[in-house]
């Protein structure tokens, strides 16, 4: 999908260790947001951080944390994105999840780098 102007960006924040019907729960997000035909979905991986129980989760060596912070950021027009927001309300139960407008713009390229 073609994305230029007024767009929201969904951040959503939550762990490695979060799962959805024994599968990872950053996968099932991402999945269901290809389906819908979002305009675009990305997972960041973050290298430490903490959430409501202030648990602190690092990569740090000496740690050796299994459930690093995940964030994914997902932009698309308004209505596109609330609506799939809604219809995934059961998956994002325990997410943080954070809306911002943006104004979203290709630039087109020559496809050379």
């Amino acid at each position: 999908m073609s994305l230029n102007g007024p767009a929201i960006r969904a951040t959503v924040f939550l762990s490695e260790g979060d799962t959805w019907q024994g599968r990872p729960l950053h996968d099932e997000i991402i999945r269901r947001a290809q389906q819908r035909g979002l305009a675009g979905a990305t997972l960041s991986r973050g290298t430490e951080g903490f959430g409501r129980p202030s648990a602190l989760h690092t990569d740090r060596l000496l740690s050796f944390s299994d459930d690093l912070p995940l964030v994914i950021t997902i932009i698309d027009v308004e209505d596109r994105l609330r609506s799939f927001l809604a219809g995934a309300e059961h998956l994002l139960a325990d997410c943080l999840v954070v809306l911002d407008e943006v104004h979203a713009f290709r630039i087109a390229g020559d496809g050379d780098g």
